[in-house]
């Protein structure tokens, strides 16, 4: 009998072991036969040239899609302008700037009248935090002729100022409108 009892003691302490240490013997077997995946590559250091090279892709981009007198108001000026509705008797539009927010302003007395608040992150790269300013400019001229209303009832609206000091903005529209003129008046020549 005690043959027979220690076989059964000996029985019953497997199976329970095997209940309480199991899970963990087998999650242990599995970590060692599965490899793990490799790491990330380590996120590259700030490189001015990857920088510039993508402006320069943007700005290609942007030459691709928009007319030729918003191409050279955005290489002149710094921003582009687009009417509201896409025509322009509209009666208002925008100014598109890079990496701010849009404001619109009544086309007629320029007074400003909102500005809304925007984002198109860059993710195609962990070590670029937004697009380029082209692209960024682009975005937002895609989206305003492709669903005007969409993007601005998406958009976060503030009241003019909140982020873009509203002299500079209004220095801008008459930079816009001395541009225009010019240009005019160089066609007309």
């Amino acid at each position: 009998m005690t043959a027979l009892a220690l076989a059964s003691t000996s029985i019953v302490l497997a199976v329970l072991a095997l209940i309480a240490f199991g899970p963990e013997v087998a999650a242990a077997v599995r970590r060692r036969l599965v490899r793990a995946p490799a790491p990330d590559p380590p996120v590259p250091a700030w490189d001015p040239g990857r920088e510039l090279r993508a402006e320069r892709r943007a700005r290609e981009l942007l030459a691709a899609v928009v007319s030729a007198e918003e191409l050279a108001m955005y290489d002149e000026l710094g921003f582009l302008s687009v009417a509201g509705d896409g025509r322009d008797d509209s009666g208002y539009a925008y100014l598109l700037y890079p990496h701010r927010p849009i404001v619109a302003f009544d086309a007629e007395t320029g007074e400003l009248l909102n500005e809304y608040c925007v984002g198109f992150p860059d993710r195609s790269e962990p070590a670029a935090a937004r697009l380029p300013d082209a692209d960024d400019v682009l975005a937002k001229w895609m989206s305003l002729h492709g669903s005007e209303r969409e993007l601005i009832g998406v958009a976060n609206m503030h009241v003019p100022g909140r982020q873009l000091d509203p002299d500079r903005v209004r220095r801008d529209l008459v930079r816009l409108r001395e541009w225009r003129a010019a240009r005019r008046a160089r066609a007309a020549a």
